[in-house]
């Protein structure tokens, strides 16, 4: 496997792979026919203007994702020292195999070395996906509240989601 900054060419490798993953209960929040080229052009070219992307390539088909992971500033200068928005996805027949660790680490890595104006990453996930809090948890994340009732599941369950942040030790105020 392959991880290098994603580039905007990388667009429909990255719809095909968020797709796949879509697929998936629980993969990510959007359905498959909500992943739309605009939906993924607009983080894209948020993350590459003010953030970091980072994409993880098929390790026998360099024309092919098996991960990728994105954040970017929100936009209001009062919110200028965060990364926000965090996704990450990671192809099914990948996952369980480090490739999410090792997008998240290389990331975090980044974001302490080059991004020393970030104080905080954030991300937001459902109360009912206790591999991944306890996978955030792992990486630094802390649990910074509940959202009740935000999300309904496609079985018409209501869940809370939960936002967690990990902060920079490199940050300069």
């Amino acid at each position: 496997m392959h991880i290098r900054t994603g580039a905007p060419d990388d667009l429909h490798r990255i719809i095909k792979l968020y797709k796949e993953v879509a697929k998936v209960k629980g993969g990510i929040a959007r359905l498959e026919q909500e992943i739309t080229e605009e939906y993924v052009q607009n983080f894209l070219s948020k993350s590459l203007a003010s953030g970091l992307i980072l994409v993880a390539i098929h390790p026998d088909d360099p024309d092919s994702l098996i991960g990728e992971m994105h954040a970017y500033k929100p936009g209001l200068h009062v919110f200028n020292h965060l990364f926000s928005d965090l996704t990450i996805a990671v192809h099914p027949d990948f996952q369980g195999r480090k490739v999410g660790r090792t997008l998240f680490t290389i990331f975090l890595e980044e974001v302490a070395r080059h991004h020393t104006d970030i104080g905080k990453v954030e991300l937001i996930t459902r109360e009912g996906n206790h591999r991944a809090i306890a996978f955030y948890q792992s990486l630094g994340f802390k649990i910074e509240g509940r959202m009740e009732m935000r999300i309904k599941t496609p079985e018409g369950i209501y869940e809370a989601d939960i936002p967690m942040g990990w902060q920079n030790p490199n940050f300069e105020f």
